[in-house]
């Protein structure tokens, strides 16, 4: 990110010092001639378009080529989690074969326990249904009968 910070610096102050130059330039020859102002807008919009594709082309790269934050969260699952209060939690982390509990509060993570990596399983009550209206039957007669 550095180098690519260093190198709009670099691109902006070449930038500059062109345009330097070409005011200087242009100042001699506005003295012997007269320029058109339909010429000067053209030529600083083409500009702009040149600096926002190269903008957009250096977006691009960054988003393509930066996989750091890629590898770094495949490394951290987040388990399970409980809400104790308003704004705090208490969540089960897994970090390579270990799970450890934290309590997250905001502008706070605290690791309350750390335990070895657990087998899980899923519970389900009953088999889903196929759709809607054969839940809601079956849910109604359930009712009905207590």
């Amino acid at each position: 990110m550095i180098r690519a910070f260093s190198f709009f610096v670099a691109l902006f102050s070449v930038s500059v010092a062109h345009a330097q130059t070409a005011a200087v330039s242009t100042a001699a020859t506005t003295s012997t001639s007269t320029t058109s102002t339909a010429g000067n807008l053209m030529q600083v919009t083409l500009g702009l378009l040149v600096v926002l594709a190269l903008m957009a082309a250096a977006a691009w790269v960054l988003r393509r080529f930066n996989t750091a934050k890629g590898q770094s969260a495949a490394q951290i699952k987040i388990i399970g989690g409980v809400s104790v209060g308003n704004r705090e939690r208490v969540m089960v982390v897994e970090i390579a074969d270990q799970w450890i509990v934290v309590g997250v509060a905001p502008g706070r993570v605290n690791a309350l326990a750390t335990m070895a990596k657990q087998e899980t399983t899923i519970f389900t009550d009953a088999a889903p249904s196929k759709n809607f209206s054969s839940w809601l039957a079956q849910t109604i007669e359930k009712r009905n009968a207590q």
